[in-house]
């Protein structure tokens, strides 16, 4: 199922665009296609699936979640962004 990822912040620093999209089930899913595509984001933001300490991720701009587990639905959206973005 397609999933579009938006990157804010640190984390679109690091993975050099706005937007990406790619095939996933789950948030850990989409979190270690994320860090393979955008290996700068791997350490920093990601830790091998999960989200590393300080960064957290919004669903279709309803709730934040951080659980690898979260199930995807086709056309959901993720924005990957730090913790302390919004202020």
């Amino acid at each position: 199922m397609r999933i579009t990822v938006e990157f804010y912040g640190i984390p679109r620093a690091r993975a050099g665009t706005a937007v990406w999209q790619t095939e996933a089930a789950t948030l850990g899913e989409l979190l270690r296609a994320v860090g393979q595509r955008f290996p700068a984001l791997e350490g920093e933001c990601l830790s091998n699936g999960c989200l590393a300490s300080g960064y957290t991720a919004n669903l279709n701009g309803d709730r934040f979640v951080t659980d690898p587990a979260t199930p995807l639905a086709p056309g959901d959206s993720v924005l990957l962004l730090s913790a302390d973005a919004g202020g």
